[in-house]
Protein backbone atom coordinates (compact mmCIF):
# COMPACT_ATOMS: atom_id res chain seq x y z
CA UNK A 1 0.00 0.00 0.00
CA UNK A 2 1.35 3.40 -0.81
CA UNK A 3 2.34 6.09 1.80
CA UNK A 4 -1.26 7.75 3.13
CA UNK A 5 -0.09 10.96 4.20
CA UNK A 6 2.86 13.48 4.42
CA UNK A 7 5.07 12.62 7.74
CA UNK A 8 4.51 15.70 9.73
CA UNK A 9 3.65 16.53 13.06
CA UNK A 10 3.60 19.36 15.59
CA UNK A 11 7.16 20.24 16.62
CA UNK A 12 7.85 19.61 20.10
CA UNK A 13 10.91 21.63 21.53
CA UNK A 14 13.66 20.38 23.52
CA UNK A 15 17.19 21.10 24.77
CA UNK A 16 18.26 17.50 25.73
CA UNK A 17 19.58 15.44 23.21
CA UNK A 18 18.94 11.77 22.90
CA UNK A 19 22.21 9.39 22.71
CA UNK A 20 22.77 5.46 22.24
CA UNK A 21 24.75 6.14 25.36
CA UNK A 22 21.72 7.15 27.82
CA UNK A 23 19.59 4.21 26.33
CA UNK A 24 21.97 1.18 26.76
CA UNK A 25 21.91 2.57 30.59
CA UNK A 26 18.36 2.69 30.53
CA UNK A 27 18.16 -0.74 29.41
CA UNK A 28 20.63 -2.22 31.99
CA UNK A 29 18.93 -0.12 34.43
CA UNK A 30 15.32 -1.26 33.64
CA UNK A 31 16.58 -5.10 33.35
CA UNK A 32 13.01 -6.66 34.36
CA UNK A 33 10.92 -4.40 31.69
CA UNK A 34 9.15 -6.11 29.26
CA UNK A 35 6.85 -4.14 26.39
CA UNK A 36 3.17 -5.78 25.59
CA UNK A 37 2.07 -4.15 22.42
CA UNK A 38 -1.50 -4.70 22.29
CA UNK A 39 -2.42 -5.45 18.40
CA UNK A 40 -5.77 -6.93 18.24
CA UNK A 41 -8.20 -3.99 17.90
CA UNK A 42 -10.28 -3.76 15.09
CA UNK A 43 -10.36 0.04 14.62
CA UNK A 44 -14.52 0.60 13.24
CA UNK A 45 -13.94 4.35 13.53
CA UNK A 46 -11.55 4.34 10.91
CA UNK A 47 -13.44 2.37 8.20
CA UNK A 48 -13.77 1.75 5.20
CA UNK A 49 -9.82 1.89 5.03
CA UNK A 50 -9.41 -0.23 8.70
CA UNK A 51 -11.76 -3.32 8.07
CA UNK A 52 -12.13 -5.85 11.08
CA UNK A 53 -9.56 -8.18 9.49
CA UNK A 54 -6.96 -5.66 8.65
CA UNK A 55 -7.23 -3.13 11.07
CA UNK A 56 -5.66 0.69 12.05
CA UNK A 57 -2.64 -0.06 13.53
CA UNK A 58 -1.85 -2.28 9.51
CA UNK A 59 -2.05 0.91 7.99
CA UNK A 60 0.53 3.11 6.31
CA UNK A 61 -1.21 6.49 7.55
CA UNK A 62 1.48 8.48 8.07
CA UNK A 63 4.99 8.06 6.87
CA UNK A 64 6.12 4.98 5.01
CA UNK A 65 5.81 2.68 7.87
CA UNK A 66 2.48 1.32 9.40
CA UNK A 67 1.33 2.12 12.48
CA UNK A 68 2.46 -0.98 14.13
CA UNK A 69 5.96 -0.85 13.05
CA UNK A 70 6.15 2.83 14.38
CA UNK A 71 5.11 1.45 17.74
CA UNK A 72 7.52 -1.44 18.00
CA UNK A 73 10.56 0.83 16.62
CA UNK A 74 9.84 3.40 19.19
CA UNK A 75 9.40 1.05 21.97
CA UNK A 76 12.81 -0.54 20.99
CA UNK A 77 13.96 2.74 22.87
CA UNK A 78 13.23 1.34 25.71
CA UNK A 79 13.62 -2.32 25.80
CA UNK A 80 15.24 -4.56 23.72
CA UNK A 81 13.57 -7.06 21.20
CA UNK A 82 14.07 -10.02 23.49
CA UNK A 83 11.63 -8.65 26.10
CA UNK A 84 8.97 -7.25 23.55
CA UNK A 85 5.46 -9.16 22.98
CA UNK A 86 2.65 -8.70 21.01
CA UNK A 87 -0.95 -9.60 21.75
CA UNK A 88 -2.94 -10.24 19.07
CA UNK A 89 -5.92 -12.50 18.28
CA UNK A 90 -5.64 -15.54 15.82
CA UNK A 91 -7.53 -13.90 12.76
CA UNK A 92 -5.04 -11.11 13.07
CA UNK A 93 -2.10 -13.36 14.06
CA UNK A 94 -0.64 -13.91 10.53
CA UNK A 95 -0.87 -10.46 8.51
CA UNK A 96 1.02 -8.78 12.08
CA UNK A 97 3.84 -11.58 11.98
CA UNK A 98 4.52 -10.88 8.46
CA UNK A 99 4.52 -6.43 9.43
CA UNK A 100 7.42 -7.22 12.00
CA UNK A 101 8.87 -9.64 9.66
CA UNK A 102 11.94 -7.29 10.00
CA UNK A 103 12.35 -8.97 13.81
CA UNK A 104 10.78 -12.24 13.14
CA UNK A 105 13.78 -14.38 14.40
CA UNK A 106 13.06 -12.55 18.21
CA UNK A 107 9.41 -11.57 17.80
CA UNK A 108 7.73 -14.88 16.44
CA UNK A 109 8.28 -16.89 19.55
CA UNK A 110 7.25 -13.73 21.80
CA UNK A 111 3.57 -13.32 19.93
CA UNK A 112 0.49 -14.05 22.30
CA UNK A 113 -2.31 -14.80 20.54
CA UNK A 114 -6.00 -14.42 21.67
CA UNK A 115 -8.80 -16.75 20.12
CA UNK A 116 -11.11 -13.43 19.91
CA UNK A 117 -10.75 -9.87 20.41
CA UNK A 118 -12.01 -9.02 24.71
CA UNK A 119 -10.85 -5.87 24.84
CA UNK A 120 -7.50 -5.40 26.91
CA UNK A 121 -8.26 -6.15 30.38
CA UNK A 122 -8.67 -10.13 29.46
CA UNK A 123 -5.19 -9.23 27.02
CA UNK A 124 -3.37 -7.98 29.78
CA UNK A 125 -4.39 -10.46 32.16
CA UNK A 126 -3.50 -12.96 29.56
CA UNK A 127 -0.10 -11.31 28.55
CA UNK A 128 0.37 -10.76 32.32
CA UNK A 129 -0.20 -14.30 33.63
CA UNK A 130 2.70 -15.94 30.87
CA UNK A 131 5.01 -12.79 31.88
CA UNK A 132 5.02 -13.54 35.91
CA UNK A 133 6.23 -17.01 35.15
CA UNK A 134 8.83 -15.95 33.01
CA UNK A 135 10.18 -13.12 35.16
CA UNK A 136 8.15 -13.20 38.59
CA UNK A 137 10.10 -8.97 39.11
CA UNK A 138 8.92 -8.22 35.58
CA UNK A 139 7.11 -4.30 34.79
CA UNK A 140 5.13 -4.33 32.24
CA UNK A 141 4.98 -1.73 29.89
CA UNK A 142 1.79 -1.27 28.06
CA UNK A 143 1.40 0.06 24.39
CA UNK A 144 -1.34 0.03 21.91
CA UNK A 145 -0.23 -0.68 18.28
CA UNK A 146 -2.55 2.47 16.54
CA UNK A 147 -0.94 5.29 18.31
CA UNK A 148 0.88 8.19 16.45
CA UNK A 149 3.97 9.81 19.26
CA UNK A 150 6.69 12.34 18.42
CA UNK A 151 9.80 12.69 20.27
CA UNK A 152 10.97 9.18 21.19
CA UNK A 153 13.68 10.57 23.69
CA UNK A 154 10.29 12.33 25.60
CA UNK A 155 8.62 9.04 25.18
CA UNK A 156 11.27 6.53 26.79
CA UNK A 157 12.12 9.71 29.80
CA UNK A 158 8.29 9.08 30.56
CA UNK A 159 8.66 5.49 30.71
CA UNK A 160 11.91 5.21 32.62
CA UNK A 161 10.48 7.54 35.35
CA UNK A 162 7.22 5.24 35.13
CA UNK A 163 9.07 1.86 35.38
CA UNK A 164 10.76 3.22 38.51
CA UNK A 165 6.74 4.05 39.98
CA UNK A 166 5.94 1.11 38.74
CA UNK A 167 8.32 -0.91 40.43
CA UNK A 168 6.60 0.92 43.65
CA UNK A 169 3.70 -0.86 43.48
CA UNK A 170 2.11 1.97 41.20
CA UNK A 171 -0.58 1.15 38.37
CA UNK A 172 1.27 4.28 36.29
CA UNK A 173 -0.55 5.69 33.18
CA UNK A 174 1.06 8.55 30.55
CA UNK A 175 -1.00 11.53 30.33
CA UNK A 176 -1.52 13.80 27.46
CA UNK A 177 -2.02 17.29 27.81
CA UNK A 178 -5.80 18.30 25.83
CA UNK A 179 -5.29 20.38 23.25
CA UNK A 180 -9.26 20.16 22.25
CA UNK A 181 -12.35 18.95 23.84
CA UNK A 182 -12.33 15.71 22.48
CA UNK A 183 -15.37 13.52 23.62
CA UNK A 184 -13.53 9.72 22.54
CA UNK A 185 -10.48 10.38 24.90
CA UNK A 186 -10.99 9.43 28.90
CA UNK A 187 -9.34 12.20 31.00
CA UNK A 188 -7.58 12.02 34.13
CA UNK A 189 -7.47 14.61 37.45
CA UNK A 190 -4.40 14.14 39.13
CA UNK A 191 -4.06 15.20 42.90
CA UNK A 192 -1.37 17.53 42.21
CA UNK A 193 -0.56 18.28 45.96
CA UNK A 194 0.59 14.39 46.34
CA UNK A 195 3.65 14.11 44.18
CA UNK A 196 5.43 10.28 44.19
CA UNK A 197 8.53 11.18 42.07
CA UNK A 198 10.30 12.91 40.02
CA UNK A 199 12.88 13.36 37.41
CA UNK A 200 14.30 16.28 35.51
CA UNK A 201 10.77 17.81 34.11
CA UNK A 202 8.86 15.16 34.63
CA UNK A 203 6.69 14.29 37.91
CA UNK A 204 4.52 11.60 39.06
CA UNK A 205 1.19 12.15 41.15
CA UNK A 206 -1.22 10.02 42.06
CA UNK A 207 -4.60 10.40 40.51
CA UNK A 208 -7.47 11.71 41.88
CA UNK A 209 -10.41 10.64 39.56
CA UNK A 210 -11.10 9.26 36.29
CA UNK A 211 -13.58 10.74 34.16
CA UNK A 212 -14.87 8.35 30.97
CA UNK A 213 -15.24 10.39 27.92
CA UNK A 214 -17.54 13.00 29.10
CA UNK A 215 -20.14 14.95 26.75
CA UNK A 216 -18.80 18.01 24.56
CA UNK A 217 -20.20 19.95 27.41
CA UNK A 218 -18.10 18.47 30.33
CA UNK A 219 -14.71 18.04 28.16
CA UNK A 220 -15.10 22.13 27.55
CA UNK A 221 -15.42 22.56 30.97
CA UNK A 222 -12.18 20.40 31.99
CA UNK A 223 -10.03 21.87 29.43
CA UNK A 224 -10.95 25.93 30.61
CA UNK A 225 -10.12 24.80 34.02
CA UNK A 226 -7.08 23.10 33.28
CA UNK A 227 -5.20 20.24 35.42
CA UNK A 228 -6.86 17.63 33.38
CA UNK A 229 -4.85 14.90 31.13
CA UNK A 230 -5.94 12.69 28.04
CA UNK A 231 -5.25 9.30 29.29
CA UNK A 232 -3.25 7.68 26.59
CA UNK A 233 -3.85 4.38 27.01
CA UNK A 234 -0.03 3.76 27.80
CA UNK A 235 0.58 1.96 31.11
CA UNK A 236 2.84 0.81 33.24
CA UNK A 237 3.13 -1.78 36.42
CA UNK A 238 4.53 -4.63 37.89
CA UNK A 239 3.00 -7.90 36.36
CA UNK A 240 2.17 -8.97 40.13
CA UNK A 241 0.41 -5.51 40.67
CA UNK A 242 -1.77 -5.57 38.10
CA UNK A 243 -2.48 -9.95 39.04
CA UNK A 244 -3.55 -8.81 42.69
CA UNK A 245 -5.47 -5.98 41.58
CA UNK A 246 -7.35 -8.32 39.06
CA UNK A 247 -8.12 -10.80 41.40
CA UNK A 248 -9.84 -7.75 43.91
CA UNK A 249 -11.62 -5.99 41.70
CA UNK A 250 -12.17 -8.92 38.68
CA UNK A 251 -11.70 -12.28 40.28
CA UNK A 252 -14.05 -13.98 37.63
CA UNK A 253 -12.14 -12.82 34.41
CA UNK A 254 -8.36 -13.51 36.22
CA UNK A 255 -9.99 -17.33 37.43
CA UNK A 256 -11.28 -18.09 33.92
CA UNK A 257 -7.86 -16.41 32.12
CA UNK A 258 -5.91 -19.00 34.90
CA UNK A 259 -7.83 -22.01 33.71
CA UNK A 260 -7.33 -20.52 29.62
CA UNK A 261 -3.89 -20.65 30.76
CA UNK A 262 -3.52 -23.69 32.01
CA UNK A 263 -5.19 -25.36 28.75
CA UNK A 264 -2.98 -23.59 26.40
CA UNK A 265 -0.03 -24.71 28.33
CA UNK A 266 -1.74 -28.49 28.24
CA UNK A 267 -2.33 -28.17 24.55
CA UNK A 268 0.09 -26.19 23.32
CA UNK A 269 -2.59 -24.42 20.99
CA UNK A 270 -6.04 -22.46 20.51
CA UNK A 271 -8.13 -26.00 20.94
CA UNK A 272 -12.08 -25.78 21.72
CA UNK A 273 -12.24 -25.26 25.19
CA UNK A 274 -9.96 -22.09 25.10
CA UNK A 275 -11.81 -20.97 21.53
CA UNK A 276 -15.30 -21.41 24.09
CA UNK A 277 -13.78 -20.12 27.32
CA UNK A 278 -12.44 -17.70 26.10
CA UNK A 279 -15.26 -16.24 23.94
CA UNK A 280 -17.40 -16.45 27.10
CA UNK A 281 -15.35 -13.57 28.82
CA UNK A 282 -16.23 -9.95 29.26
CA UNK A 283 -15.24 -7.65 26.63
CA UNK A 284 -13.73 -5.04 29.03
CA UNK A 285 -11.57 -2.46 29.09
CA UNK A 286 -8.64 -2.35 31.41
CA UNK A 287 -9.60 0.96 32.33
CA UNK A 288 -13.06 0.61 33.98
CA UNK A 289 -11.92 -3.29 34.96
CA UNK A 290 -9.16 -1.54 37.22
CA UNK A 291 -7.53 2.03 36.58
CA UNK A 292 -10.82 3.54 38.09
CA UNK A 293 -11.45 1.19 41.12
CA UNK A 294 -8.02 1.00 42.18
CA UNK A 295 -6.09 3.01 44.91
CA UNK A 296 -2.55 2.38 43.40
CA UNK A 297 -3.60 4.45 40.52
CA UNK A 298 -0.60 6.92 39.54
CA UNK A 299 -0.05 9.63 36.61
CA UNK A 300 3.31 11.15 34.51
CA UNK A 301 2.05 13.76 32.37
CA UNK A 302 3.99 13.86 29.55
CA UNK A 303 4.75 16.61 26.72
CA UNK A 304 5.12 14.40 23.38
CA UNK A 305 2.71 14.84 20.37
CA UNK A 306 0.40 12.18 20.71
CA UNK A 307 -2.53 10.97 19.01
CA UNK A 308 -4.80 7.45 19.04
CA UNK A 309 -5.92 8.78 15.30
CA UNK A 310 -9.36 7.80 16.75
CA UNK A 311 -11.98 8.93 13.86
CA UNK A 312 -11.14 10.84 10.75
CA UNK A 313 -11.44 14.18 12.14
CA UNK A 314 -8.41 13.70 14.08
CA UNK A 315 -6.45 12.99 11.24
CA UNK A 316 -6.16 16.58 10.35
CA UNK A 317 -4.48 17.48 13.77
CA UNK A 318 -1.64 15.28 12.91
CA UNK A 319 -1.01 15.30 8.96
CA UNK A 320 0.05 17.76 6.94
CA UNK A 321 -2.60 19.88 4.96
CA UNK A 322 -3.13 22.32 2.31
CA UNK A 323 -3.16 26.09 2.22
CA UNK A 324 -7.30 25.60 2.34
CA UNK A 325 -6.92 23.51 5.47
CA UNK A 326 -7.63 19.89 3.68
CA UNK A 327 -5.67 16.81 3.93
CA UNK A 328 -5.44 15.25 0.54
CA UNK A 329 -4.51 11.94 0.14
CA UNK A 330 -4.77 9.73 -3.68
CA UNK A 331 -5.58 10.33 -6.90
CA UNK A 332 -8.12 13.63 -5.73
CA UNK A 333 -8.92 16.83 -7.66
CA UNK A 334 -10.44 19.54 -5.60
CA UNK A 335 -11.71 22.61 -6.77
CA UNK A 336 -12.90 25.08 -3.77
CA UNK A 337 -12.72 22.21 -0.31
CA UNK A 338 -12.01 23.92 2.59
CA UNK A 339 -10.53 22.24 6.47
CA UNK A 340 -11.69 18.97 4.27
CA UNK A 341 -10.59 15.44 4.72
CA UNK A 342 -9.88 13.59 1.24
CA UNK A 343 -8.45 10.25 0.90
CA UNK A 344 -8.86 8.64 -2.77
CA UNK A 345 -7.32 5.50 -4.34
CA UNK A 346 -6.18 4.77 -7.71
CA UNK A 347 -9.57 6.37 -9.36
CA UNK A 348 -10.38 9.56 -9.63
CA UNK A 349 -12.24 11.81 -7.25
CA UNK A 350 -13.04 14.73 -8.03
CA UNK A 351 -14.45 17.34 -4.93
CA UNK A 352 -15.94 21.12 -5.20
CA UNK A 353 -16.97 23.26 -2.72
CA UNK A 354 -16.79 20.84 0.79
CA UNK A 355 -16.35 22.53 4.15
CA UNK A 356 -15.23 20.69 7.11
CA UNK A 357 -16.33 17.24 5.56
CA UNK A 358 -14.46 13.75 5.13
CA UNK A 359 -14.95 11.79 2.16
CA UNK A 360 -12.48 8.45 1.92
CA UNK A 361 -12.52 6.55 -1.10
CA UNK A 362 -11.30 2.65 -1.18
CA UNK A 363 -11.84 0.01 -3.93
CA UNK A 364 -15.28 -1.49 -2.54
CA UNK A 365 -16.77 0.98 -0.04
CA UNK A 366 -16.92 4.93 0.20
CA UNK A 367 -17.35 6.89 2.93
CA UNK A 368 -18.86 10.65 2.80
CA UNK A 369 -19.67 12.39 6.08
CA UNK A 370 -18.87 16.11 8.26
CA UNK A 371 -16.14 16.00 10.57
CA UNK A 372 -18.47 16.37 13.50
CA UNK A 373 -20.06 12.85 12.46
CA UNK A 374 -16.83 11.28 12.23
CA UNK A 375 -16.95 9.25 14.94
CA UNK A 376 -20.38 7.78 14.29
CA UNK A 377 -18.85 5.41 11.82
CA UNK A 378 -18.71 2.98 14.18
CA UNK A 379 -22.35 2.77 14.00
CA UNK A 380 -21.99 2.25 9.96
CA UNK A 381 -19.75 -0.54 10.74
CA UNK A 382 -22.45 -2.04 13.33
CA UNK A 383 -24.88 -1.81 10.57
CA UNK A 384 -22.45 -3.91 8.01
CA UNK A 385 -22.05 -6.24 10.92
CA UNK A 386 -25.69 -6.78 11.35
CA UNK A 387 -25.95 -7.44 7.13
CA UNK A 388 -23.01 -9.98 7.48
CA UNK A 389 -21.71 -7.62 4.67
CA UNK A 390 -17.57 -8.57 3.40
CA UNK A 391 -16.61 -4.90 3.19
CA UNK A 392 -16.90 -4.45 7.38
CA UNK A 393 -14.60 -7.45 7.83
CA UNK A 394 -11.29 -6.90 4.76
CA UNK A 395 -10.46 -4.84 1.67
CA UNK A 396 -11.14 -6.25 -1.91
CA UNK A 397 -7.01 -7.45 -1.91
CA UNK A 398 -6.56 -9.60 1.46
CA UNK A 399 -2.92 -9.69 2.18
CA UNK A 400 -1.09 -13.12 3.83
CA UNK A 401 2.15 -14.41 4.45
CA UNK A 402 2.71 -15.52 0.49
CA UNK A 403 1.28 -12.46 -0.88
CA UNK A 404 -2.45 -11.22 -1.72
CA UNK A 405 -5.33 -12.28 -3.61
CA UNK A 406 -7.56 -9.54 -4.85
CA UNK A 407 -11.44 -10.69 -5.42
CA UNK A 408 -12.01 -9.26 -8.80
CA UNK A 409 -15.87 -11.18 -9.15
CA UNK A 410 -18.47 -13.19 -7.45
CA UNK A 411 -21.76 -14.31 -7.55
CA UNK A 412 -23.98 -17.39 -6.98
CA UNK A 413 -21.88 -20.20 -6.95
CA UNK A 414 -18.80 -18.60 -8.35
CA UNK A 415 -16.01 -16.09 -7.56
CA UNK A 416 -12.83 -14.85 -9.24
CA UNK A 417 -9.45 -14.15 -7.91
CA UNK A 418 -6.01 -12.77 -8.54
CA UNK A 419 -3.54 -14.12 -6.69
CA UNK A 420 0.24 -12.46 -6.15
CA UNK A 421 2.97 -15.04 -5.00
CA UNK A 422 6.13 -13.23 -4.09
CA UNK A 423 9.38 -14.66 -5.08
CA UNK A 424 10.43 -18.15 -3.05
CA UNK A 425 7.21 -18.37 -1.45
CA UNK A 426 4.54 -21.10 -1.74
CA UNK A 427 1.26 -21.17 0.06
CA UNK A 428 -0.13 -23.93 2.34
CA UNK A 429 -0.55 -27.63 1.19
CA UNK A 430 -4.31 -27.93 1.74
CA UNK A 431 -7.49 -29.33 -0.01
CA UNK A 432 -11.22 -27.78 -0.27
CA UNK A 433 -14.56 -29.53 0.79
CA UNK A 434 -17.06 -27.14 -0.87
CA UNK A 435 -15.12 -25.88 -4.25
CA UNK A 436 -13.11 -26.28 -7.04
CA UNK A 437 -10.42 -24.17 -8.70
CA UNK A 438 -9.06 -23.41 -11.97
CA UNK A 439 -6.05 -21.72 -12.44
CA UNK A 440 -4.41 -19.56 -15.06
CA UNK A 441 -1.11 -18.41 -14.94
CA UNK A 442 -0.55 -14.44 -16.14
CA UNK A 443 2.55 -13.87 -15.13
CA UNK A 444 5.85 -15.61 -13.92
CA UNK A 445 6.43 -19.42 -13.20
CA UNK A 446 4.33 -22.06 -10.76
CA UNK A 447 5.36 -24.87 -9.48
CA UNK A 448 2.18 -26.65 -8.76
CA UNK A 449 1.55 -29.73 -6.15
CA UNK A 450 -1.98 -31.55 -7.52
CA UNK A 451 -2.68 -34.87 -5.56
CA UNK A 452 0.21 -36.85 -6.80
CA UNK A 453 1.39 -34.64 -9.23
CA UNK A 454 4.27 -32.06 -9.31
CA UNK A 455 3.81 -29.80 -12.35
CA UNK A 456 5.23 -25.82 -13.84
CA UNK A 457 3.10 -23.87 -15.23
CA UNK A 458 4.07 -21.14 -17.09
CA UNK A 459 2.21 -17.95 -18.50
CA UNK A 460 -1.09 -18.85 -20.48
CA UNK A 461 -1.15 -22.25 -18.78
CA UNK A 462 -3.88 -23.60 -16.57
CA UNK A 463 -5.17 -26.46 -14.18
CA UNK A 464 -8.07 -27.74 -12.62
CA UNK A 465 -8.33 -28.63 -8.91
CA UNK A 466 -11.29 -30.76 -8.13
CA UNK A 467 -13.14 -30.81 -4.60
CA UNK A 468 -11.14 -32.82 -1.94
CA UNK A 469 -7.61 -32.95 -3.92
CA UNK A 470 -4.69 -31.61 -2.37
CA UNK A 471 -2.76 -29.01 -4.16
CA UNK A 472 -0.34 -26.18 -3.30
CA UNK A 473 1.26 -23.36 -5.24
CA UNK A 474 5.14 -22.48 -5.53
CA UNK A 475 6.99 -19.53 -6.69
CA UNK A 476 10.58 -20.84 -7.47
CA UNK A 477 11.72 -17.83 -8.95
CA UNK A 478 12.90 -14.59 -8.24
CA UNK A 479 9.81 -12.55 -10.32
CA UNK A 480 6.50 -12.24 -9.02
CA UNK A 481 3.95 -15.20 -9.40
CA UNK A 482 0.19 -14.02 -10.72
CA UNK A 483 -2.45 -16.54 -11.08
CA UNK A 484 -6.11 -15.89 -11.87
CA UNK A 485 -8.18 -18.25 -9.73
CA UNK A 486 -11.76 -19.35 -10.45
CA UNK A 487 -14.04 -20.92 -7.65
CA UNK A 488 -17.25 -22.79 -8.33
CA UNK A 489 -19.21 -24.42 -6.08
CA UNK A 490 -21.84 -24.17 -3.24
CA UNK A 491 -20.07 -22.59 -0.62
CA UNK A 492 -16.90 -20.40 -1.65
CA UNK A 493 -15.66 -19.11 1.76
CA UNK A 494 -12.20 -18.72 3.34
CA UNK A 495 -13.16 -21.02 5.62
CA UNK A 496 -13.27 -23.72 3.51
CA UNK A 497 -9.56 -24.52 3.71
CA UNK A 498 -8.26 -27.87 5.25
CA UNK A 499 -4.51 -26.85 6.19
CA UNK A 500 -1.98 -30.06 5.55
CA UNK A 501 1.20 -28.26 5.81
CA UNK A 502 2.71 -24.71 5.96
CA UNK A 503 5.67 -22.81 6.37
CA UNK A 504 4.32 -20.15 8.38
CA UNK A 505 3.51 -21.45 11.04
CA UNK A 506 -0.05 -21.58 10.82
CA UNK A 507 -2.43 -23.93 12.10
CA UNK A 508 -2.37 -27.27 10.33
CA UNK A 509 -5.17 -30.42 10.73
CA UNK A 510 -3.43 -33.34 12.14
Amino acid sequence: MATMLANKYVVVHSKNIWDADLLGAQMKMNSHLHAIILAGGSGTRFWPLSRELYPKQLLRILGDQTLIHQTLKRTLSCVPISRVFVVTNRSQADIVTLQLREWKRDIQKNIIVEPEGRNTAPAIAMAAMKLVVRDPAAVMLIVPADHVIKGTRKFAEAVNLGTKLAGDGHLVTLGVNPTAPETGYGYIKPNMRNQLEAQGALKGYRVRRFIEKPDVAKARAMLRSGGYFWNSGIFLWKASTILDELALYQPKLLRDIKKICRLQNSSAGLNDNVMKMYGRLPSMPIDTAVMEQTSKAAVVPVSFVWSDIGSWSSVGDIASKTKAGNVVNGNVVDLGSENSVLFGNHRLVATIGLKDMVLVDTPDATLVCPKSRAQDVKEVVSILKKRNARERLEHQTVFRPWGSYTTLDSGGGYKVKRLTVHPGAKLSLQRHRERQEHWVVVRGKAKVTRGEQCLELTVGQSLDIPKEMNHRIENPCSEILEIIEVQQGPYLGEDDIVRLQDMYGREVCS
